[in-house]
């Protein structure tokens, strides 16, 4: 099993920003459509990001403008860097791949339902944003 490691997370105030990481093994990052989820407390899981092999990217409508979601081959890792938090942010942030090719190419169109077409790792990072 390839891991999907996220850490980078922690406790800001509104209006602050976060680096997310995602480290992973092998060819992963390069080969396969790569997303972030997030759950809060409460909450159904949801997709926050979405980035293809062609680095075409989709957001959820909540984090547009705020978020930026990348990828560095060299290291194997995913990014996503999270700007103007908002308390809603709060939530424990998983990042996710397509290992199964369930989503194939069609991945980016599917930001609304990631958390079904995506496998999650096991370790997400807990992001808390105060007011």
């Amino acid at each position: 099993q390839v891991p999907l490691v996220a850490s980078g997370g922690g406790s800001v105030q509104a209006g602050g920003s976060l680096r997310l990481s995602c480290a992973t093994s092998g060819d992963t990052v390069s080969t396969n459509c790569l997303g972030w989820v997030r759950q809060a407390p409460g909450k159904e899981r949801e997709g926050v990001a979405v980035i293809d092999t062609a680095d075409d990217t989709r957001y959820a409508e909540s984090v547009k403008g705020r978020f930026t979601i990348f990828r560095d081959t060299a290291k194997n890792t995913l990014y996503l860097q999270l700007n103007s938090l908002k308390p809603e942010d709060t939530g424990t942030y998983y990042c996710a791949d397509d290992r199964t090719g369930f989503a194939g190419s069609a991945c980016v169109q599917a930001i609304d339902i990631l958390p079904e077409v995506l496998v999650t790792g096991f370790q997400g990072t807990l992001v808390t944003v105060s007011s």
